[in-house]
């Protein structure tokens, strides 16, 4: 099946205005997800109790899901997006609050409502509406001066950290702040801001040191740890010297029979000893590449809300899988950040896929912008035409 350039359709007008580099980069980590799903998962489920490819099936069925999303995310206009932005953001906002009304506690933490017998938690799908949201207040804050743009840019970062806190994930809580900073210095806000932000930011972190005592614990044993210790992050660390160059072989690998969470937050470990050093920096590269290819586009695009928007979306991908991989190679402590299409999990499956969907949406090229632009076949005609010529 061919699609012309005659047809006017909005499939049509979406293939050829997407950024074809960008999407195959990310279905090519979609692909790797899945794959490295058949390594970790099975002896996770057999020690749960589970049949053997349940966590494989329900990977593939989330990353079918995702990917549909993501497509469908990416036929958005700039406004569209913007607006679905604070619907899910609305929508998010009174699943994290509703959380501590009806949903259990696991873990000393209560972030899951349960719907259709699934987990989601929404806090996940908060996280790219929060920075669209961001990036647009921003925007109007710098010739908007009827708005209080820049306010209310603050108090929604504060509402949504305080709503993270209280649930509480501090991990997650660091990663929007992160991306809500960087955001703050690339919209061009006084450096004075910017050093409060920070200062802000520390103080953040010894309240959680001082408050929360798994946040406490894992500082402490990332800055101090016992000899002889044997945490998941020790473990974790080992199998990228036992995977060496090109790892042990598909299935041959045994942190994944140790570590409880081989399969989530520590499954970038169980790639470094089946798969060896090579496919992780691989692995690293595709990351890097679709935020790199995301930032270069923003560079090029005039509206400041889609380029602020464009970088805080890459900028979260990024961040969130650059936590992972540090976290399994040992230079941050233990945050139970999941690696982007790679680690399972449903909700984080599903709200990557939104913020990829919208990345995508945001960096096609404007067909509006485009038809302004005359072609070069008429402009040389007009070029020839002689001075004073009369058209009929």
């Amino acid at each position: 099946m061919r699609v012309s350039r005659a047809d006017r359709s909005r499939v049509a007008e979406w293939w050829f205005t997407v950024d074809h580099v960008l999407l195959t980069t990310i279905l090519a980590i979609v692909c790797a997800g899945f794959v490295f799903s058949l390594a970790a998962s099975p002896a996770v489920a057999i020690k749960k109790g589970l049949p053997t490819y349940y966590f494989v099936e329900r990977h593939f069925f989330f990353s079918l899901a995702g990917v549909i999303m993501m497509l469908a995310v990416s036929l958005c206009t700039p406004q569209a997006v913007r607006r679905l932005a604070l619907v899910l953001f609305g929508v998010s906002v009174l699943g994290m609050i509703a959380v501590h009304f009806v949903s259990p506690e696991i873990h000393g933490a209560r972030r899951w409502l349960t719907f259709a017998g699934h987990s989601i938690q929404p806090s996940e799908f908060a996280k790219p509406a929060f920075v669209v949201m961001s990036a647009w207040l921003f925007a109007e804050s710098q010739h908007r001066v009827d708005m209080p743009a820049l306010p209310l840019a603050i108090t929604l970062a504060v509402v949504f950290a305080i709503l993270l806190l209280a649930q509480p994930d501090v991990g997650q809580t660091l990663l929007i702040s992160s991306v809500w900073g960087a955001l703050f210095f690339l919209s061009g806000q006084p450096l004075l801001g910017a050093g409060v932000i920070g200062l802000c930011g520390a103080a953040g972190l010894g309240f959680a040191y001082k408050t929360f005592d798994h946040v406490r614990l894992r500082i402490d044993h990332f800055l101090a740890p016992a000899p002889g210790d044997n945490s998941q992050i020790d473990r974790a660390l080992k199998s990228f010297s036992e995977g060496g160059i090109l790892g042990r072989g598909p299935g041959e690998g045994t942190i994944k029979n140790v570590l409880p969470d081989a399969h989530t937050d520590f499954i970038f470990a169980v790639i470094a000893e089946e798969f060896g050093i090579i496919a992780c920096l691989v692995l690293v590269g595709l990351f890097a590449f679709v935020v790199m290819r995301a930032l270069f586009k923003a560079a090029h695009e005039p509206d400041a809300a889609t380029r602020l928007s464009i970088q805080g979306l890459s900028l979260l991908f990024g961040f969130q899988a650059l936590i992972n991989m540090g976290v399994n190679v040992g230079l941050l402590p233990a945050k139970g950040i999941t690696l982007p299409f790679i680690s399972a999990g449903g909700s984080s499956m599903l709200a990557v896929s939104i913020t990829l969907g919208m990345l995508l949406a945001l960096t096609r090229r404007r067909a509006d912008i485009a038809r302004l632009k005359k072609p070069a076949v008429v402009a040389s005609v007009m070029a020839m035409e002689p001075t004073g010529s009369v058209r009929r």
